[in-house]
């Protein structure tokens, strides 16, 4: 399962910085980049596209995945421009938090989170 990252990233994927950062893992990620959300959709045409936000009411857990969906995941900071997800209306997921105190999860954590959902799903019906 490859990790496409798409746009100028917060981070850093240089082999120093990974290296500095523990990542032993590294080599074994199948990493690809694309420059724009279109350009990833034309990388992937056939996959289902679920974008997660803070802003929306359906959750992570109501989707029965399938291999060959695709997690997208905004900037922390920012989250998905409101005009993508106006237009992706049906596939906006978010999870949902227990506190309306509580605005959101870093990003690690909310990827960790709906990854492993998707895995566990796909792997139950393989």
């Amino acid at each position: 399962m490859p990790l496409h990252l798409v746009g100028s990233l917060g981070f850093r994927i240089d082999d120093k910085s990974v290296r500095r950062a523990g990542l032993d893992y590294w080599p074994y990620v199948d990493i690809r980049r694309e420059s724009d959300l279109d350009e990833l959709q034309a990388a992937i045409p056939d996959s289902r596209m679920f974008y997660f936000s803070a802003r929306s009411g359906k959750s992570y857990t109501e989707v029965a995945y399938k291999s060959g969906d695709c997690l997208v995941f905004g900037p922390e900071s920012t989250g998905h421009p409101p005009e993508l997800l106006e237009a992706n209306r049906e596939a906006v997921l978010t999870i949902p938090m227990r506190t309306p105190h509580v605005r959101s999860l870093n990003l690690a954590v909310a990827v960790a989170i709906a990854a492993y959902e998707a895995m566990r799903q796909i792997s139950l019906n393989a």
